[in-house]
């Protein structure tokens, strides 16, 4: 367990009332990681929901998976779970308003 550091985050929508932000991990995530994100740095000062992806084989087969977050002092934290898959590229969608 570690905290990813190195994970590409997208701002999608940033000028729609609502904000959807992208984060792509690298394919060395495993579960129980954990991937701070500092909502204001989007936008965002309401965190609405989350979608997880992880990429079983690599961009190829696409499973949901469902992170564990919490919202303290303004960060997300999404901690990598909802399978036992190790070593692989996860996305979430966050959105936020």
């Amino acid at each position: 367990m570690g905290e990813v550091t190195t994970s590409t985050v997208t701002d999608v929508s940033p000028q729609q009332g609502r904000k959807i932000v992208m984060v792509e991990t690298p394919t060395t995530v495993d579960t129980a990681d954990t991937i701070p994100i500092t909502l204001a740095d989007f936008g965002i000062t309401t965190f609405l929901a989350i979608e997880g992806h992880t990429h079983s084989t690599e961009n190829s087969i696409v499973i949901a998976e469902a992170p564990t977050t919490a919202v303290s002092a303004g960060v997300l934290t999404i901690t990598v779970g909802g399978s036992t898959n190790s070593d692989e590229k996860r996305v979430y969608i966050i959105y936020g308003k």
